[in-house]
């Protein structure tokens, strides 16, 4: 596997992700042909002259498709990252942040602000624009160190023992996500169980802006530990025998995956399964290196997303299907396989 021909699967990873953001953009209510969207951008940009004449078409463009656009891909790229990192950090195929706790106690953190926001917390708007990824994050840290240190107790991280532990953080999240849509008042639960499925509706450039910096931030330091991930997959000891710091590497990517996982939660809601196939299939068409792992599966995970959206918008239109419900529709089934695929190959927890 040579650097030369990674970066051609970068670029036909890339070129997929623009003709898949040409096609979400293209495709809704409003339907924008690619020339059109080619005259928004350049009239924005002040390449050619502005006509006044679109002003409706525009500020839908730029009000309302363009950022749902953009947060679906940056959706999709950190959940496919994450996905990635966590099953460096667990050794393990079928980690992802669904099954590892951390979407379900983001999920929980920002329940908190939705219902108590305006009551017993009293955020006003300037702090609940923070008090939501700040009570995110900490829910998804809390949640997915608990199940990292029961899975690894006994000093290794076992496959059987991580899904029990990842099924009880879920259910007792999911409990108390329920709890407060119960307590909540109609349009508050309403909001929350729509928000639990996963929706690009509510995307705004605002929360573009805060998913992009955390993305970006997390995944520039990611990148920078690739080579101490791959030696991870040989085992904590053999890692600290070349040089790296496992238990150090493990908490700093345990921070920056859910750092950027806690901010997409926060404004997207939960989306499952995304980061269980996309390195998995990654590591199937080419290599298990995280050098090639990581940056694959922010392209590919931007891809997945953006034609997923399309699919949300078409399946029942006028109406939009929740996201959640078609990633779980097709990672279910794609997990299932994986778990038996690595039971027929005799595996006892380790991903390497």
């Amino acid at each position: 596997m040579t650097r030369r021909s990674d970066r051609t699967v970068y670029l036909l990873l890339a070129l997929c992700l623009v003709i898949s953001l040409v096609a979400s953009a293209s495709i809704g209510a409003f339907t924008f042909s690619p020339a059109t969207i080619a005259r928004y951008v350049g009239e924005s940009a002040g390449w050619i002259p502005d006509r006044a004449a679109d002003t409706l078409g525009r500020s839908v463009f730029f009000q309302l498709r363009l950022p749902r656009v953009l947060m679906g891909a940056l959706a999709g790229a950190v959940l496919g990252v994450s996905g990635t990192l966590m099953q460096g950090l667990f050794r393990n195929p079928i980690v992802e942040p669904g099954l590892a706790g951390t979407s379900s106690g983001a999920a929980l953190g920002a329940a908190l602000v939705f219902v108590l926001g305006g009551g017993a917390l009293a955020f006003h708007a300037p702090a609940g624009v923070v008090a939501v990824p700040l009570f995110a994050f900490a829910g998804a840290f809390g949640a997915t160190m608990l199940v990292y240190k029961v899975s690894s107790s006994f000093g290794k991280v076992n496959v059987f023992t991580l899904l029990l532990a990842g099924i009880a953080v879920n259910a007792v999240c999911a409990a108390g996500t329920g709890f407060l849509s119960y307590i909540a008042r109609d349009p508050q639960a309403r909001n929350i169980t729509f928000w639990s499925l996963g929706t690009f509706t509510t995307a705004d450039w605002r929360g573009v802006a805060l998913v992009g910096v955390c993305f970006v931030t997390s995944f520039i330091y990611a990148l920078g530990c690739a080579k101490p991930l791959n030696a991870l997959m040989l085992g904590e000891d053999e890692a600290a025998f070349l040089g790296a710091d496992p238990q150090r590497l493990i908490v700093r990517l345990l921070v920056v995956n859910t750092v950027m996982v806690a901010a997409t939660t926060a404004m997207v809601g939960v989306i499952a399964f995304v980061g269980l196939v996309i390195p998995h299939v990654l590591r199937m068409m080419r290599s298990s290196s995280y050098t090639f792992l990581l940056p694959a599966s922010a392209l590919l995970g931007a891809t997945l997303m953006a034609v997923v959206d399309v699919v949300a918008r078409l399946v029942i239109a006028p109406a939009e299907l929740p996201i959640g419900i078609i990633t779980a529709v097709i990672g279910a089934p794609v997990f299932l396989w994986i778990l038996l695929r690595e039971q027929r190959k005799g595996s006892a927890g380790f991903y390497g």
